[in-house]
């Protein structure tokens, strides 16, 4: 059940809507049991399912059908991305395999032309893994072509390998990174980084291709996620990111990777609290947009859009979130929370509870479908929003939960700070006046360890302002900015 429920949650709103469809089309007559048990999970039905869908129980039935559900969402998905993605690279190994074809049947001319597009089209996207096959294939037919140069071929193929072999150590190097914060004693960024790209023999370079320097961009900002570590890794990445500027004008089959290249640095400029370097990469990333390329899909619209409405709400133009924000036309849980930070910061508590209020779902759900961290988030702001709103029972209900969910796991973490800070809450909550007094000021100061200001991490720093706000009897907001830009 969780299985089918688990791929479906994985289509976006009109991609459920397109399978339903599909459903409905190679449903026999009157056979409508697999898109009522659809509709079932979407509303989150999960028990008693057999007697929903057949009016009695049986669980035999409710497992057939459940497969054949199953294996037909796979079957979308595998049909819908051959369809969508990698349709250029899909089109070049269907030239290639034509061109074998055709050498086999002894059609040669047609061949010889048909693997020489092949061969400008993957080098025109560098598809080395799909340009390996290529040459390999010119070296076996070589002899029936005289204006092919054997040798010449011999060390194009023996570059693209070396070319092909960069891209899999770039892979194993991301792997290696994330396996070792996942699972081994943690460590600095910078030794796990400067070790792992020794030993995959990394080197940031403008003679890196375009590809390569973003997969070196997307291994290191990944890390300062998995980290939660910003300051530590943004000289590397400005580094990759120069070596790419100095490599001049950016052509235009590499504005995709320009632009989400754009995008990292504009993310990790943000959550070093450089707002002004922040907005001009989000500036630059925009004007991309006039640059003749196919437009920002959804997804991406919805990042930009939620970055920018988070540069704004730190460098005081709150007036400008709720625009921003009202350009992302799909649903979006970051524009949700985000909304929700922006409401709260006014005070406009009421408003920000009835976001909170459409946040239906379990922390579980949440937490497969957005990560551990955007939860995390939501159940402290809803935490000081319930105070906020003096609502007793569900505070201190919130607060055993929190204890219960979140502890342990920060604690292995190495986020204690988290906890501490949780139960200075507590403190605040039960006795109000406890706060004003020199004594909890001390007391604040003792328990935390606080790395200074730029190393800081700006969500930490967004949730202590709201007490300091209570200890210094300030508005929130003119609290946080002070502590975020002073």
């Amino acid at each position: 059940m969780s299985e089918v429920k688990a791929i479906f949650q994985v289509l976006t709103r009109s991609e459920k809507k397109e399978f339903l469809a599909y459903l409905k089309k190679r449903n026999r007559r009157g056979s409508t049991k697999n898109i009522a048990f659809l509709k079932l999970l979407e509303e989150g039905t999960t028990k008693n399912l057999d007697v929903e869908l057949y009016g009695f129980p049986s669980k035999a039935a409710l497992s057939v059908l459940q497969k054949r559900v199953k294996d037909t969402l796979i079957d979308f998905l595998a049909n819908r991305s051959f369809g969508k993605e990698s349709s250029e690279e899909m089109e070049i190994l269907k030239l290639l395999l034509a061109s074998r074809i055709l050498f086999e049947q002894g059609v040669v001319k047609t061949a010889i032309r048909t693997l020489e597009k092949a061969e400008i089209r993957a080098s025109y996207i560098d598809a080395h893994a799909t340009l390996n096959e290529i040459f390999q294939t010119k070296i076996q037919y070589a002899h029936l072509n005289p204006k092919w140069q054997l040798g010449s071929i011999i060390s194009q193929f023996e570059e693209n390998q070396k070319l092909y072999q960069r891209d899999i150590h770039l892979n194993m190097a991301y792997a290696t990174i994330k396996n070792e914060i996942k699972y081994s004693a943690r460590g600095s960024i910078n030794e796990i980084v400067i070790r792992v790209f020794h030993e995959f023999s990394l080197e940031i370079s403008s003679d890196l291709t375009y590809k390569s320097l973003y997969q070196l961009m997307v291994i290191t900002a990944s890390t300062a996620k998995l980290q939660n570590d910003y300051y530590t890794v943004s000289e590397y990445i400005a580094d990759i990111f120069n070596a790419m500027k100095a490599k001049g004008p950016v052509p235009q089959k590499y504005l995709y990777y320009y632009r989400n290249m754009l995008y990292l640095m504009a993310v990790t400029e943000f959550r070093n609290k450089r707002f002004l370097g922040s907005r001009k990469m989000l500036k630059d990333l925009k004007e991309t947009s006039k640059q003749g390329q196919k437009k920002f899909s959804e997804v991406f619209i919805e990042k930009v859009a939620v970055l920018s409405a988070l540069v704004e709400l730190y460098t005081g133009n709150m007036n400008k979130v709720e625009k921003i924000l009202a350009q992302i036309k799909r649903h979006s849980l970051n524009k949700d929370l985000v909304l929700l930070m922006c409401l709260f910061q006014q005070s406009r508590f009421s408003d920000a509870y009835g976001i909170l209020k459409g946040l239906t779902r379990s922390d579980d759900w949440y937490s497969k479908k957005m990560g551990w961290t955007w939860v995390l988030k939501k159940n402290i702001i809803e935490l000081l929003l319930l105070i906020e709103l003096d609502k007793l029972e569900l505070v201190m209900n919130r607060f055993e939960n929190f204890k219960r969910k979140f502890a342990k796991k920060l604690q292995e973490e190495g986020e204690d700070r988290v906890v501490t800070f949780v139960s200075l809450v507590e403190k605040f909550y039960e006795n109000p006046n406890l706060v004003k007094t020199k004594e909890f000021e001390q007391y604040v100061q003792r328990s935390f360890e606080f790395v200074g200001r730029e190393q800081e991490d700006i969500f930490v720093m967004s949730f202590f302002a709201w007490l300091r706000s209570k200890m210094q009897n300030k508005d929130l907001y003119t609290v946080t900015l002070e502590i975020v830009t002073v």
